[in-house]
């Protein structure tokens, strides 16, 4: 039931994030793109911190979905900015954590979560600024790099992507 009330919340926004993901995304740049699975090499606390990020993430996320319907800018405005604010690196992380971190994903992973806090970014500035067309393309795009982070680093805990 609440996936069909997501997936008609998507619909009537004009978004469907997963649709449009699997009429851009191909196998090449899947391939392209050397997909592993992230948390299997990160030492456990770097592991915990970077779930519990995920975890903030898709809540944020879901109240973003739900605050664009509404209209409620200043909620979409709170919940993208913290994500952006939620870096993994800015969290508990000692420096050898960082390193570690650094040691076990690839650039492209990096430049991903980068993309991914940038997009935030906009789409908090486009709620501060009330423009709700400019919300539903920003979150669009938030939520195409969130598929494609998983298909390419996450593939064992969402092998279907």
């Amino acid at each position: 039931m609440r996936t069909t009330l997501l997936a008609a919340a998507f619909a009537q926004l004009g978004l469907s994030p997963f649709a449009a993901v699997a009429a851009e995304e191909t196998a090449a740049g899947a391939e392209e793109a050397g997909k592993m699975n992230v948390g299997e090499q990160l030492p456990p606390k770097v592991r915990g911190l970077l779930i519990e990020e995920m975890q903030g993430i898709l809540g944020a996320s879901q109240e973003i979905q739900a605050a664009i319907v509404q209209g409620d800018h200043e909620t979409v405005a709170q919940q993208a900015q913290a994500i952006h604010d939620s870096f993994i690196m800015k969290q508990e992380m000692t420096q050898e954590d960082e390193q570690a971190l650094l040691a076990a994903v690839p650039d492209a992973f990096l430049k991903q979560d980068k993309a991914l806090h940038q997009l935030s970014e906009a789409l908090a500035e486009a709620g501060r600024s009330q423009n709700t067309a400019l919300q539903r393309r920003q979150f669009n795009e938030m939520i195409k790099g969130c598929v494609r982070c998983h298909r390419d680093y996450a593939s064992a805990r969402f092998p279907k992507l």
